[in-house]
């Protein structure tokens, strides 16, 4: 064993000695030979660096599929209160100390739509030239916008930039009022007393008093351009007309004897002119003293 290891020994120092006699400098390499070591060390150069991309490519799949987030735009401002424009109001504001009529123009012989209480407020659009009356918000349903008489007002705001409106045309009034029994009174004979109220927008200035007993037939009358109440035997007042809105107690012709327990049919006939001329109406009341 020993020898043989001997001989081993020797043999390769005597090939390595032949060698490097034999082969003085590197010799030129063969071209396959060096294509196949670089492409093994390529492969080998691969397989170590970029083992993942051979065996499971990801390419970051993950980037791939991402959420898409909602659009960054600047959204259009919303009009805030602190943002919105509003400034103090210019249309002026009226109350009143007392409660008034609202009407559809300037004056009483305008028909009312309305009333302003105390403790309310309207807004105020208008006047007319006299500046006694003011063109509001109707605070009642029905009309938008009526007149108020400016009387009992308190007005807030400035109204010198008021426009003056002119009103409608005044419209026209129609006679009207209604006659009642008011008592029998007597002196020097026996007489019947009627209230009439004037419940139109006519001023009545002369009176037709016909009164008639349905018992005896009896029929007095009489025409007068003005209104009186006898008032007993010391108390008699006159009155030279009777305006709308107002009521007056007038004594009917008297009679000879007393009425009472009587029928009476009382035709009352009151005008706007005297002597019975203008416009015209009559009432009929029936009653028994």
């Amino acid at each position: 064993m020993i020898r043989s290891k001997w001989i081993y020994l020797s043999v390769a120092a005597l090939m390595g000695t032949i060698v490097a006699c034999v082969v003085p400098a590197v010799a030129t390499p063969d071209p396959n030979a060096v294509g196949t070591s670089i492409a093994q060390t390529v492969i080998v150069g691969v397989s170590q660096s970029a083992v993942p991309l051979i065996s499971s490519p990801t390419f970051a799949v993950s980037t791939l599929t991402f959420t898409p987030e909602p659009p960054t735009l600047t959204p259009t401002e919303t009009p805030t209160a602190t943002l919105a424009i509003a400034p103090t109001s210019t249309v002026p504001l009226i109350s009143v100390s007392v409660n008034t009529n609202c009407r559809i123009g300037p004056g009483r012989v305008y028909d009312r739509v309305g009333a302003l209480l105390v403790g309310e407020t309207a807004e105020v659009y208008g006047r007319n030239s006299t500046g006694d009356y003011w063109y509001i918000r109707n605070p009642d349903s029905g009309a938008e916008f009526c007149w108020l008489w400016g009387e009992y007002a308190t007005l807030l705001g400035n109204v010198t930039l008021l426009p003056v409106y002119t009103p409608p045309p005044t419209p026209t009034p129609s006679p009207a009022f209604q006659a009642s029994f008011d008592g029998l009174d007597s002196c020097v004979g026996w007489w019947v007393e009627l209230q009439l109220a004037n419940t139109g927008g006519v001023t009545f200035s002369s009176m037709s008093f016909t009164i008639r007993d349905t018992i005896t037939d009896t029929v007095l009358s009489q025409t007068t351009d003005s209104f009186t109440n006898l008032g007993g035997c010391t108390n008699s007042n006159t009155a030279d007309e009777l305006t709308p809105g107002n009521t007056r107690t007038v004594s009917s012709p008297p009679f000879a004897y007393n009425p009472t327990g009587h029928e009476l049919r009382a035709t009352v006939t009151l005008c706007s002119g005297n002597g019975q001329t203008g416009l015209c109406i009559s009432d009929i009341t029936r009653f028994t003293p």
